[in-house]
């Protein structure tokens, strides 16, 4: 499991902002997009780079060299302002951490904190889309609320997490996965992870692809819906078509699927 520590340092160099003039503020234009932001920098093997959003989709690709580059498109609504939404940079010593920030009201402000932090939109229905760019053995979280999460043909461990949309994950490492509303596809190129890897939602079907040869204890269920295996599978307990709890070869290492409307597949990588 990822930890990462409470101090948040913003870090303003390697990022450059492009905003409107705020004088023409007469009302807000719906869908008016602009790139005005991009973050680069280099980060170790073993760091993740962590971004988080509210409004809009998550996708990471493959980096041609060594250095992370994060840019961001704003699309503005029909209730308040794109140029209200700040993108603050917080680096720390797990990596770097991204935030779509929302204007705040009230006593609690909305904050960029590294595994978290208080956010709500306030009202304003912006949305932001993020492109990350990761090295290879450079971890990626990628996280959104309203909004899809999809990293292609990474080379390294992937977090993805949203609340009403899809997951499409494929790496040469491993991934998690957790939504609420919304399937989740994922391809991992490891057989051998330590801990445990976990795979939710609610409304929506599970697919993963894994590597042949895995040892691992395996732990699935779903309400509406089935569960499939490529693998042989040695059942504990009593056997059930939505409630399933067994053993790949050796075991060992967990590997856990919830769903409630949905199916559960586990494939062998092809």
């Amino acid at each position: 499991m990822r930890t990462f520590p409470i101090l948040a340092v913003v870090g303003m160099i390697g990022w450059t902002a492009v905003t409107s003039d705020r004088a023409d503020r007469a009302a807000p234009v719906p869908a008016r997009e602009q790139q005005d932001f991009r973050w680069t920098g280099r980060l170790e093997p073993g760091q993740t780079i962590e971004v988080r959003g509210v409004n809009g989709e998550v996708r990471a690709t493959a980096a041609a060299g060594n250095e992370v580059e994060v840019t961001a498109v704003k699309r503005e609504g029909r209730r308040g302002y794109a140029e209200d939404v700040d993108i603050e940079v917080v680096e720390h010593g797990e990596g770097v951490t991204i935030c779509a920030v929302y204007p705040s009201r009230g006593d609690r402000p909305n904050e960029c904190r590294p595994g978290g932090g208080h956010m709500n939109t306030n009202d304003n229905d912006t949305k932001v889309h993020f492109t990350v760019r990761v090295p290879r053995g450079v971890k990626f979280s990628g996280n959104s609320v309203n909004g899809d999460v999809d990293a292609d043909r990474l080379a390294s461990d992937v977090f993805a997490t949203t609340v009403n949309g899809s997951i499409v994950v494929s790496t040469d490492g491993f991934a998690e996965a957790t939504t609420v509303n919304g399937s989740i596809r994922a391809s991992i190129g490891r057989a051998d992870w330590t801990g445990g890897l976990e795979f939710q939602t609610v409304n929506g079907s599970i697919t993963l692809d894994v590597p042949d040869g895995i040892n691992a204890d395996v732990r699935a269920s779903t309400v509406n819906g089935s569960i499939e295996t490529d693998f042989p599978l040695t059942v504990q307990g009593r056997f059930s078509a939505r409630n399933m709890r067994g053993t790949i070869g050796d075991g060992g290492r967990d590997l856990r699927f919830q769903t409630v409307n949905g199916n559960v597949t586990l494939r062998k990588l092809q």
